[in-house]
């Protein structure tokens, strides 16, 4: 019996990523599954706290089991940032694929001239079951910033960051060799092997 949740995203990129993760009995929907166009506000000042008011939104609207995501780059020489404003980083407008350019160019210019590069991506992942009940998970990769942006998959930062044990930026793999390795991949692969345990559906 197919099994429905609500991922509470409109980025296409991470819907594929996270379809692949799921089970097969989980009928995963997007915002444009269910026919969402609002903007929920990420006034939160943590990632918990943006996965949460983002999931506890959809849940109180659809009443649907729902998982959201929030994602930060974490770099070392910056003290954290840009983290919980990753994706809003150099604070402009425009499509993802125009944010994420802006993004990773303020980045660069920031570490500018910097030795140390070492940096972490990590993803909390805040879940609602049918109960009313809240969840997270966590999952986190090292690495370190490139000198430039490198190869053209993915998406966000992914083209400026080498994970730990690699010698390629996370745009220069395919989806699958991505997910072997990922911070959401993490995140989701634990989500994904709890979540038939954690409640009714």
């Amino acid at each position: 019996m197919s099994k429905t949740i609500i991922f509470a995203t409109g980025n296409r990129h991470k819907l594929e990523e996270i379809q692949a993760l799921l089970p097969n009995d989980f009928q995963l929907k997007s915002f444009s599954d269910i026919g969402f166009t609002d903007d929920i506000p990420e006034t939160e000042v943590t990632l918990e706290g943006n996965a949460l008011l983002k999931a506890r939104h959809i849940y109180e609207r659809y009443g649907i089991p729902c998982f959201a995501d929030d994602t930060g780059l974490e770099v070392e020489a910056l003290k954290g940032e840009p983290g919980v404003y990753s994706a809003r980083y150099a604070g402009i407008e425009g499509t993802i694929e125009v944010r994420a350019k802006a993004n990773i160019d303020k980045l660069l210019r920031e570490l500018s001239g910097k030795t140390n590069r070492k940096a972490r991506f990590r993803t909390v992942i805040a879940y609602i079951d049918a109960n009313d009940k809240e969840y997270l998970f966590e999952g986190v990769v090292n690495g370190v910033i490139t000198q430039e942006a490198i190869g053209s998959e993915g998406f966000g930062y992914d083209p400026i960051f080498i994970p730990d044990g690699y010698n390629i930026t996370f745009a220069q793999m395919t989806l699958n060799e991505k997910n072997l390795v990922s911070h959401r991949a993490m995140a989701f692969k634990i989500f994904a092997g709890s979540v038939s345990t954690l409640g009714d559906f």
